[in-house]
């Protein structure tokens, strides 16, 4: 069976035990690479469990022990790799020291990933999955403002505000910022996918954060519906990607010639009251709230996915599609009455 492998193109995707690692694997496989993954502890049955599955199906997948706080561990995983998918990245939302839980494990992570990728010497390109949160934070007033590639959070602005949760946009912002500089001192062909809040089945067994959150107006969790508010007016907007559009947009990039720099991926630029209305309507057994008294109804801004659209790429899901798999998602996984 090893024999398969040999004339295949070889990948590695870090961080295989997260949501869009996950799906990107799968795809890569279906595609017919070779795909080495990711995973701090490969023992843990319940975070592996989907990549033990698509191992059992397919032998082109191999998986790896490797920590962002550990350096030097991907080296093992990206040897022999023509293309790296750096998608692993620390997410502590609760921590009280983002420093250390988050900003520097994410720069750190970012630098030895890079640093594995020269070492291999086979690798041609490496495609970074960044964030929407490195784009769109900033203090600027005002309504329908448009952000692009050349758009970056205000970390000073997070570093001295401290909002909940600053400590991941500074992180992404950072980590992208110290890639990029890296890329270019030691002339790495660098990509990096920019994808705003993300929705779709997970092929995970823990939920992932982001669905609970995109969820929240249907299951009427207010702790989540207040952070979705936080979010709005933290990054100016609600802005929502199927997750199978980000990890087809990877591959697209990974694969266009012609790719170069930053990309934003994000089908959806919405508010929260707008996005309430859509969902009040369209599901209406859930009984939405619509109320949300002198809260903002426009956002403050939108993602824009120009540069991605003009290099020949198309989305495949919009609003209706986003949200009728997710609620099939969460009805499967009995988060929401059938």
């Amino acid at each position: 069976m090893e024999s398969k492998a040999i004339g295949k193109k070889m990948v590695c995707v870090t961080g295989g035990t997260g949501y869009v690692a996950a799906l990107l694997v799968k795809n890569l496989l279906e595609k017919g690479y070779a795909v080495n993954t990711t995973a701090r502890n490969p023992e843990d049955h319940k975070k592996v469990a989907h990549l033990l599955k698509l191992q059992a199906d397919n032998s082109d997948l191999k998986i790896f022990r490797a920590d962002l706080t550990n350096e030097g561990s991907f080296d093992a995983a990206i040897a022999g790799c023509n293309i790296v998918f750096h998608v692993a990245t620390p997410v502590n939302f609760d921590s009280q020291d983002p420093e250390s839980d988050m900003i520097n494990p994410a720069i750190n992570g970012t630098l030895d990933v890079l640093k594995a990728c020269m070492k291999a010497k086979t690798v041609k390109r490496v495609v970074l999955t960044s964030s929407a949160a490195a784009v769109s934070i900033n203090n600027l007033n005002g309504t329908g403002l448009v952000m692009d590639e050349g758009c970056w959070t205000d970390v000073e602005f997070l570093a001295s505000a401290k909002p909940p949760t600053w400590g991941y946009p500074v992180s992404k912002t950072l980590a992208e910022k110290a890639a990029w500089k890296f890329a270019e001192e030691n002339k790495i062909d660098l990509i990096t996918v920019i994808p705003s809040l993300m929705l779709g089945p997970s092929l995970t067994l823990a939920v992932p954060s982001s669905i609970f959150l995109g969820m929240s107006l249907l299951t009427g969790n207010n702790e989540l519906v207040n952070a979705m508010k936080g979010m709005q007016m933290l990054s100016g907007s609600i802005s929502i990607t199927h997750v199978e559009d980000v990890v087809n947009a990877h591959i697209f990039l990974a694969e266009k010639e012609s790719a170069s720099g930053r990309y934003i991926c994000c089908n959806i630029n919405s508010s929260l009251p707008e996005l309430a209305k859509f969902l009040n309507h369209g599901y209406p057994q859930y009984k939405v709230s619509i109320d949300f008294g002198d809260f903002p109804v426009k956002a403050k801004l939108s993602l824009s996915s120009e540069k991605l659209i003009k290099e020949g790429f198309s989305f495949k899901y919009g609003i209706e599609e986003i949200y009728d798999q997710t609620v099939e998602y969460f009805k499967s996984v009995g988060l929401l009455q059938k």
